[in-house]
């Protein structure tokens, strides 16, 4: 099989390849969904995002490379998110090919698909009251939950019928592709880290499908999990601290050091350790910006309002609002478990630095 640049693929060598899938008016403009070729025939690692445009670039890609979408053997799911997980459903219609996802994420997915899409805008409403949202932006959200399913994709995922264990070496004839478990922008986030030395030479340990978990150019949205049943209490020591999920398992891929990642959006690259460097001082900076804004008794919203994003809070979407606020509120969450900071007591939620 070999690319063509024209159909949107790259050849990394050595039985791997990428092909570019669209997502819809999104400004990461594509998910990279690789093709690696095994002994029992080939598998993907993300499928992209359910989309017609997206189904036709991801078939007419595995045709360039001599793969017809029939052909597939299994599908590996880095995380539950549309972006990756949205065709699993109709590759698996067309090939019989198994599909995969760590339980964490499993157990997401099956939330969603059987809890009405109504109830699960309605808790994120009623969290974002809690937070101190004011009332034009819960209108908006209102108006989604009129909507119902067609307000928010990815509601009805496919329910992955095989479970991807932590550190499990997986079944994949001629291949030794091995699950690192690295849970902070999901749940269930699993890397995968192929075994084998680099085809071009490169120094290190294997490469890694890093899915979004480590990005050359971005960092990856670190939010509360998507539990509607999830209180959000910092103070409940079964609660959940996706950011410090995120940062311990950012430095267990430093620890892995591979050649070369290949990332599930912009493009491969080298020098894992160094990046992962770079986050996770990226991390600390924010939440020591965090601090410096408690030192009086503020909402998550107005922590929001007055965080540094990459464009003014008054052109931020209010897609893009919910989805900083939630990364407020994680970031809030670690100063709590790190003892730096506490919540009030109070409708909206408050905190102050310690």
């Amino acid at each position: 099989m070999t690319g063509s640049p024209a159909a949107g693929t790259t050849d990394h060598g050595g039985g791997v390849w990428s092909v570019r899938v669209p997502i819809p008016d999104n400004p990461l403009g594509h998910t990279l969904v690789h093709l690696l070729d095994t002994g029992r025939g080939p598998v993907l690692i993300d499928t992209g995002w359910d989309d017609p445009a997206s189904w036709e670039a991801l078939t007419a890609g595995l045709t360039a490379l001599g793969a017809d979408v029939s052909a597939i053997h299994g599908v590996v799911i880095t995380h539950h998110h549309p972006d990756h997980h949205g065709l699993s459903a109709r590759v698996r219609a067309e090939s019989g090919a198994w599909v995969a996802m760590h339980p964490a994420d499993t157990d997401v997915v099956r939330r969603t698909r059987e809890g009405p899409p109504e109830r699960w805008l309605a808790s994120m409403e009623e969290k974002l009251a809690a937070a101190g949202a004011p009332e034009e932006h819960l209108a908006v959200m209102r108006s989604f939950r009129a909507r119902g399913a067609d307000a928010v994709p990815g509601l009805r995922p496919a329910l992955p019928d095989r479970e991807i264990a932590a550190g499990e070496l997986l079944d994949l004839t001629g291949r030794r592709l091995r699950a690192i478990w690295t849970p902070g922008h999901t749940p269930g986030h699993v890397c995968l880290h192929l075994e084998e030395n680099h085809p071009a030479g490169l120094p290190g340990r294997g490469r890694l499908f890093s899915g979004d978990h480590l990005l050359p150019g971005i960092s990856p949205h670190i939010g509360l999990y998507e539990d509607p049943d999830d209180p959000a209490d910092p103070d409940d020591p079964a609660g959940t601290d996706p950011l410090g999920d995120y940062l311990a398992s950012l430095r267990r891929v430093a620890r892995l050091a591979p050649a070369e990642v290949l990332p599930a959006h912009q493009h491969p690259f080298t020098g894992a350790p160094a990046r992962v460097s770079a986050l996770l001082g990226h991390h600390e900076t924010r939440l020591a910006l965090l601090l410096g804004l408690l030192t009086e008794p503020r909402t998550p919203w107005r922590l929001a309002e007055l965080m540094e994003w990459n464009r003014a809070w008054e052109r931020i979407p209010p897609a893009s609002r919910t989805i900083a606020v939630s990364e407020v509120e994680a970031h809030l969450r670690h100063l709590v478990r790190r003892g730096r900071a506490e919540r009030l007591a109070g409708v909206p939620e408050r905190y102050v630095a310690l």
